[in-house]
């Protein structure tokens, strides 16, 4: 006799609890702010936002987003929705959860809403591009309670002075007052996080602070003040803001409360089984299809893809001080590799606050702060000369690289017009900027300890690339601003595989003095031209001096590495070294075995080159002469000639 049927009753139950539980959880005072905050702006009901036709709020509601238990209110984000009008007041200063507040690209008048200035929670508040005017409060120090970390109030109407009071804001990472009517000194702030300022066409006059020094004159451009006593910064640029542009958001469906009868109760409850029983369904047949097929296993492990919004959405056009990184294609996506989770997507990635950080062989690099407080490094690509096809394959092999001592690849975005690749972003900036930039009696030298460490987590680096796609994957632009410093001050080397999908003329010319010399086409690097590159990287960790030098008054053109050669054939091998490693004692025997190991790596000869494995284990040998760990054998073995060596 068969066993019966499993009691129905309990689903039931659970059923009619989940929906008790959910219908309880509702942030009611929450929602009757958000209510008032809508009903007193210009216009009342907007048609773009749901909120009045949809009665649950948390995963509902137009930019609304709740805390996990759907008890609180913790993120507004209502971007370019044409709302106008001045914020009304108590309304949205009852949101006392609220973390994230992003209110651009709209309308809004009036003056700083100060009931924001009691937001104890706050960590990002976004109100560019509107029409605010008025001081800037002096309380704006204590709003977040010091938590917040992204403060955007650029492209507006504010007058009057930057206020002291922004140093009490400790945990702020991103700061924008750009575009304004500010007047008045530069305050010295003396953030201790700040990352990322932007201050540029105000009204600013005087000195740039010491603590503020270490941002570049974009931070400051269209203003009248001085680095140091210097000539003013830039000249002013068009700072008249963009009309703006309308950013999708999810919007709800909208749904007109109705008093539910006890049929329709009921009704709800067996749509509710039926419902269950088509997900439970759904599931088994893709469960059964996947065991049998299995042909998208790989594909879901590797990367998960956040589409793009629909539409053509392009990047603001505005003023140069505000950097725009990109336009997004209609159908395209950005996708996602394996790693810690990304909160964000085309349109917030393409209306971050932007910086430039430079301009490379493959493109522009950008850092960007987004609403979370989160920095990226945004790398637009240009001169691709590969298609869609051989693009994606290669960031696949990219994105599955994994190692402490290689940029990791987090995101790409491919279009016709847009390759866009997503990186994270490496505080201390490139080796190239530590070696080469501000030199003179401010200087912070770079010890021998640091660029010993910068060599061997980038050979470590290269060698574990070396290993991928069978032993056959190639960097193809290892240079000193592909260089950064990694959380354990070791080097960590970026823009891995790229070199094959880039126009090979512009490649070349932008990486002389790095290049092999049997690589008359970077699409055909190889593994031994990367060390020839790595060997070069390692002799301007040694001298200082740049791959390529212009001296002459232009008319001559010296390359480091026969520079090198020929000082030490001349036996002036002491000429070789930066003269700001003299001042530490006790390294010239380690000096000199990193100069065998790069004047070993820069021979004409690609088959005379070392592997990059065996650098790395060269390069250790040279760090233990401080362990005490070398054998009486190898503590004897006399220094080899470089000469000789190479």
């Amino acid at each position: 006799m068969p066993p019966p049927p499993p009691p129905r009753l309990p689903l039931l139950l659970l059923i009619l609890t989940c929906a008790a539980i959910s219908a309880a959880a509702e942030p009611d005072a929450d929602k009757a702010a958000l209510l008032d905050f809508l009903a007193g702006l210009n216009g009342g009901s907007h048609s773009r936002i749901n909120w009045p036709y949809s009665p649950r709020v948390c995963g509902n509601w137009t930019g609304v987003t709740c805390n996990p238990d759907a008890t609180r209110v913790i993120a507004l984000r209502l971007p370019g929705l044409g709302l106008s009008g001045a914020v009304p007041p108590n309304t949205l200063g009852r949101l006392t959860a609220l973390q994230v507040l992003s209110l651009r690209a709209n309308n809004l008048s009036g003056g700083f809403p100060d009931e924001l200035l009691s937001l104890d929670s706050l960590t990002g508040l976004h109100l560019q591009f509107n029409a605010f005017s008025g001081s800037i409060p002096s309380g704006i120090g204590r709003i977040g309670a010091s938590r917040l970390q992204v403060l955007d109030l650029s492209f507006n109407g504010f007058e009057g002075s930057i206020p002291g009071e922004l140093s009490n804001l400790t945990q702020l990472v991103a700061l924008n007052l750009s575009n304004n009517s500010l007047s008045g000194g530069v305050p010295d702030l003396g953030l201790p996080a700040l990352q990322s300022l932007n201050l540029s066409n105000n009204r600013l006059v005087g000195d740039v602070p010491m603590s503020l020094l270490r941002f570049g004159d974009a931070a400051f451009a269209g203003n009248n003040v001085t680095r140091r006593g210097l000539s003013p910064v830039t000249p002013a640029v068009d700072s008249s803001p963009p009309p703006p542009s309308p950013v999708a958001s999810p919007a709800g469906k909208r749904r007109r409360g109705v008093r539910l009868s006890q049929a329709a109760v009921l009704a709800i409850v067996v749509g509710g089984c039926v419902a269950v029983s088509v997900i439970v369904a759904v599931f088994l047949v893709a469960f059964c299809s996947n065991r049998n097929g299995g042909g998208g296993e790989e594909e879901a492990r590797m990367s998960r893809v956040v589409s793009g919004k629909g539409g053509e959405k392009k990047g603001r056009e505005s003023p140069e001080s505000k950097a725009v990184i990109g336009k997004a294609g209609d159908g395209n996506r950005i996708v996602f590799f394996e790693g810690p989770a990304l909160a964000f997507d085309l349109e917030d990635l393409l209306r971050a606050s932007a910086e430039v950080l430079g301009k490379g062989a493959f493109g522009t690099a950008y850092r960007a702060v987004l609403e979370d407080a989160t920095t990226v490094v945004v790398k637009r690509l240009k001169e691709v000369s590969a298609g869609r096809r051989d693009f994606e394959q290669q960031m696949e092999l990219v994105g599955r690289i994994r190692h402490a001592n290689v940029a990791e690849l987090r995101a790409y975005y491919y279009s016709k017009d847009e390759k866009l690749l997503v990186y994270d972003f490496f505080s201390r900036g490139s080796v190239s900027n530590m070696l080469h930039g501000k030199r003179g009696e401010d200087r912070t030298p770079l010890n021998w300890e640091t660029r010993v460490r910068i060599a061997l987590g980038a050979a470590r680096g290269i060698a574990h690339i070396h290993t991928e796609n069978n032993g056959k994957f190639v960097h193809g632009n290892i240079k000193a601003s592909n260089v950064f410093l990694n959380s354990q001050q070791y080097g960590c080397v970026s823009d891995l595989g790229l070199a094959s999908l880039m126009n090979p003329i512009t490649t070349r010319s932008r990486s002389l003095g790095y290049c092999a010399p049997e690589v008359t086409d970077s699409r055909k690097a190889s593994q031994c031209s990367d060390v020839y590159s790595f060997g070069v990287f390692i002799l301007e960790l040694l001298t200082g001096r740049s791959p390529v030098q212009i001296t002459g008054g232009g008319n001559e053109v010296v390359h480091l590495v026969r520079w090198v050669q020929s000082v030490v054939r001349e036996e002036w091998t002491a000429e070789v070294f930066d003269v700001e490693l003299m001042r530490y004692p006790n390294i010239e025997e380690e000096m000199v075995e990193m100069l065998q190991i790069a004047m070993a790596c820069v021979s004409r000869t690609p088959e005379r080159r070392p592997k990059m494995s065996d650098v790395v284990k060269m390069i250790e040998e040279v760090r233990r002469i401080d362990t005490g760990t070398r054998t009486s054998t190898e503590a004897s073995t006399p220094v080899v000639d470089v000469q000789n060596k190479a």
